[in-house]
C-alpha cells in the first residue's frame, strides 16, 4: 500500500498502541514486518530506529544475534505526557467559571513562551487577548504541571474567574475558538469514514478483509481521528453550538475502531510472538477499549 506517515511517526503509534502493552520491547525483524503493511521499507525502518536511539527515545539489547527494541525511561515518559494530552478526559458539565492564565516571559525565553503558547493549545485554551488565555473547563492540574516543566512561575498569573459581560457567553468562545473550522473538520472525517466503515464492515462479516489490512485500517484510523484532540477544546456541552458533529464523529469513530479491533490485534499478535515468543501481554490490555473511545462517547454508550 502508499506510505501515507513517515517511519518515525509510524514506530511511535506502533508503541504507544500496541507494543507498550506487550512488555515494551519489539525484535526489530517484527517492527519490519509491521511496517511492510504501511508500505514502509526495511532500510527505511532501520534508518528511524536508529535516529530514534541515537535521539534517546529507544534503547536497544542484544540477544544472540538478535536485536530488541525498547523505549527509553525519556521515551515513556514522552508516550505517557502524550496519552496524557491527546486522550483527554471528558469534561464534566460546566461549573460555570472560566479559568484564566497569564503570563509575562521575557524575551530571552521566547522559546520557552513558543512551547508554552502550543501546550495551551494541545491543552484546550483559547487566546482571549496578547498572552491571556482562557478555559471552562478545570485544568488546574496540567497548568501546575506545565509551570513547574518550564519553570515560569514568577512570570504567571492564573485565576477562577465569573464572567460578568460585556459580551455572552457564545461571543466569547466564538472569539477563542474557531468551532464553525473544527465542525468542517468533523463533518469531513464523517463522509470519509462512514461508506469505509459500511463496506469494511460488510468484508469482515464476510470473511473478504485480512487481518493485515484490518491492522493497518485500524491505525489509519487512531491517526485520523486523534488528530482532533489537537484542535477540539473539549468544551462542554453548554458551550457548543447546536449543529455540533464531535459526538457524531466520536460515535462513528467507536463503532468503526471496534470492529476493526480484533482482527488488527490479531495481526499485530502473528507477526509479535514469531519473533518475541518469551513476551506477555499485560493482563490488564483491553484492545476493545481504546483511550479515545472515552472521549466524547459516555452518553452514546
Amino acid at each position: 500500500m502508499e506510505k501515507t506517515f513517515n517511519t518515525r511517526s509510524m514506530i511511535f503509534t506502533l508503541y504507544g498502541d500496541y507494543i507498550r502493552h506487550y512488555g515494551n520491547v519489539i525484535w526489530i525483524g517484527s517492527l519490519i514486518r509491521l511496517l511492510q503493511e504501511f508500505g514502509h521499507n526495511e532500510q527505511s525502518v532501520r534508518a528511524a530506529i536508529s535516529r530514534m536511539s541515537k535521539q534517546g527515545w529507544l534503547q536497544s539489547e542484544k540477544k544472540g544475534n538478535k536485536s530488541y527494541y525498547s523505549l527509553t525511561e525519556r521515551g515513556r515518559k514522552r508516550m505517557d505526557e502524550a496519552a496524557e494530552r491527546i486522550y483527554k478526559i471528558e469534561s464534566p458539565s460546566w461549573d460555570g467559571e472560566w479559568r484564566i492564565l497569564v503570563y509575562t516571559i521575557p524575551e530571552e525565553k521566547r522559546h520557552i513562551r513558543d512551547e508554552l503558547r502550543k501546550e495551551l493549545v494541545w491543552s484546550g485554551f483559547g487566546l482571549l487577548s496578547n498572552s491571556c488565555w482562557i478555559t471552562p473547563n478545570p485544568l488546574d492540574e496540567q497548568i501546575n504541571n506545565l509551570i513547574q516543566k518550564y519553570e515560569i512561575e514568577d512570570y504567571v498569573n492564573y485565576f477562577r474567574a465569573s464572567h460578568e459581560g460585556m459580551k455572552d457567553h457564545q461571543n466569547l468562545v466564538e472569539n477563542c475558538w474557531d468551532l464553525d473550522e473544527i465542525n468542517e473538520l468533523y463533518s469531513q472525517f464523517i463522509q470519509d469514514y462512514s461508506q469505509k466503515y459500511i463496506i469494511d464492515k460488510s468484508k469482515i462479516e464476510k470473511g473478504d478483509m485480512t487481518d493485515g489490512s484490518c491492522f493497518v485500517e485500524r491505525t489509519m484510523l487512531v491517526h485520523q481521528y486523534r488528530k482532533f484532540l489537537f484542535v477540539d477544546p473539549g468544551l462542554p456541552q453548554e458551550l457548543l453550538p447546536k449543529n455540533w458533529l464531535g459526538d457524531s464523529a466520536a460515535a462513528l469513530f467507536a463503532d468503526y475502531y471496534k470492529t476493526l479491533a480484533k482482527p488488527a490485534n490479531r495481526f499485530f499478535e502473528s507477526v509479535f510472538e514469531h519473533g518475541n515468543p518469551d513476551v506477555q501481554k499485560d493482563n490488564g490490555y483491553d484492545f476493545l477499549n481504546h483511550p479515545l473511545i472515552h472521549n466524547h462517547t459516555k452518553d452514546n454508550s
